[in-house]
């Protein structure tokens, strides 16, 4: 599994697709939603609402199944 390239913390699918998303498709390395939004100057929880959009868009770069 991943982890995130600035807190080491592991990641999930949607956090990486978050990533990929928002950032570079072709990323190798990723940051979870914090890092990824305090690099984006926005709250996890818009983070989180993006990712539900893409989801009920048919995204494949993120799961609508329960992460842990």
């Amino acid at each position: 599994m991943s982890e995130c390239m600035q807190c080491k913390k592991e990641l999930t699918y949607n956090e990486i697709g978050a990533h990929k998303k928002f950032i570079n498709r072709g990323s190798t390395s990723f940051l979870c939603k914090t890092c990824l939004a305090r690099t984006l100057g926005v709250t996890v929880g818009d983070i989180d609402e993006k990712i539900e959009q893409f989801i009920q868009q048919g995204c494949t770069l993120f799961t609508a199944q329960r992460e842990f």
